[in-house]
């Protein structure tokens, strides 16, 4: 027996976006606290979108201080503007960054206290107000997933707040949205999303139905994430890119993810690498950890990224998985040593000790993981 949603409610489409206003008076907007990317202003693209708002009477406020992996007092100077303002909803338009800090402040309007508050699992007492998520990246899939996350300055640590209350009530996926967005953006978010559903599928609590969103989503993002960085206006790879992260987004929320997520946090926490490049960097090594845990999930890893089995043991194809991920991150340029990113040999041991404290993720490992593994993964990945 098992569980399985799909919340929310999506729209799906080129100029989708501009339907916001309509939908946000529906459910009762009158006062719209707009969480905005500020590179999604100075693109020009929230022109748009706040003209369909304000079409339909709706008051807006902007929130723009939406920083890359954002720190809590972020979430919590936007809620302190949306208390000041009387906003009844919330609009997050961007990556991941402007999305969870836009869930996050949802919740907070409704209920007492600070993001520190609630990181955690199931603290949220209240629904928060109306949200609306337009993802700009394709990437996080949190527009799909009931967690924010956010980075403690003074402990150098990431911790989500995890609740049901944090579903957005409405998602639009618009690929016109996606065109500007610079090929290295483009790449490392799109690892992200490939993570999201290798970690989901080979996850202890995946199941039947997550197989078939994670399946999907990691031939859709073989398949067109390369398109989409080596040709920006590529508009079919850009929209089968958001259908990829979407799906990816459905199996993390139903299923969770793994120790590539776990040993990705504190190198964002403590060496401030941007999360989708940790995870796109740490896939593979975990990946050939994880091999033998489910030979015949990760052959199906590789028959969905376009390989083919030519007599291979059942072995040899699954390890296929593991060489056509590190094919493809070479492909678009996303680094593959911690070297590359200025981290030294000496942090290992400090991030295997955090890794661990990410419990969810590594209990969730298919394979069981402990410190010495953790460090093993760092040094080969190093």
């Amino acid at each position: 027996m098992f569980d399985f949603k799909i919340i929310p409610e999506i729209v799906f489409g080129n100029g989708a976006s501009e339907k916001v206003g309509a939908e946000a008076r529906k459910r009762g907007g009158t006062k719209a606290l707009v969480v905005v990317d500020p590179g999604i202003i100075r693109a020009g693209l929230f022109d748009r979108i706040e003209e369909s708002l304000t079409k339909e009477g709706i008051e807006v406020t902007v929130f723009d201080g939406v920083e890359p992996e954002p720190q809590i007092e972020i979430a919590d100077q936007c809620a302190q503007l949306g208390r000041d303002k009387g906003c009844d909803l919330v609009v997050g338009i961007g990556g991941g960054s402007a999305m969870d800090t836009a869930k996050a402040t949802s919740i907070l309007l409704t209920n007492d206290g600070k993001v520190r508050d609630y990181q955690g699992l199931d603290l949220v007492k209240k629904p928060g107000v109306p949200k609306i998520m337009i993802p700009t990246t394709a990437g996080t899939g949190s527009e799909v997933t009931f967690t924010a996350v956010f980075t403690d300055k003074n402990t150098k640590s990431k911790a989500g707040v995890n609740s049901k209350y944090l579903f957005a009530d409405l998602a639009f996926l618009d690929p016109k949205l996606t065109l500007s967005l610079p090929p290295e953006v483009t790449a490392f978010t799109g690892m992200d999303a490939l993570t999201h559903a290798i970690e989901a599928y080979t996850s202890l609590s995946s199941n039947s139905f997550v197989d078939l969103f994670a399946l999907e989503a990691i031939r859709l993002i073989s398949d067109n994430l390369h398109k989409a960085v080596t040709d920006g206006q590529d508009i079919e790879a850009r929209g089968s890119m958001l259908k990829g992260s979407l799906f990816g987004g459905i199996a993390l929320a139903n299923a969770g993810v793994g120790a590539a997520h776990a040993l990705a946090y504190p190198m964002g926490g403590e060496h401030q690498v941007p999360h989708g490049i940790a995870n796109g960097l740490l896939l593979p090594y975990v990946m050939e950890f994880n091999l033998e845990s489910n030979i015949e999930k990760f052959s199906r890893i590789a028959e969905a990224m376009g390989e083919r089995n030519q007599g291979f043991s059942a072995l040899e194809f699954a390890e296929k998985s593991v060489s056509a991920v590190k094919k493809l991150v070479e492909d678009v340029k996303v680094p593959t040593r911690l070297r590359e990113l200025g981290i030294p040999e000496s942090a290992i041991e400090g991030l295997s000790s955090g890794a661990m404290k990410v419990t969810r993720p590594i209990e969730n490992n298919p394979r069981k993981v402990t410190k010495e593994d953790a460090i093993e993964i760092y040094k080969r990945a190093y």
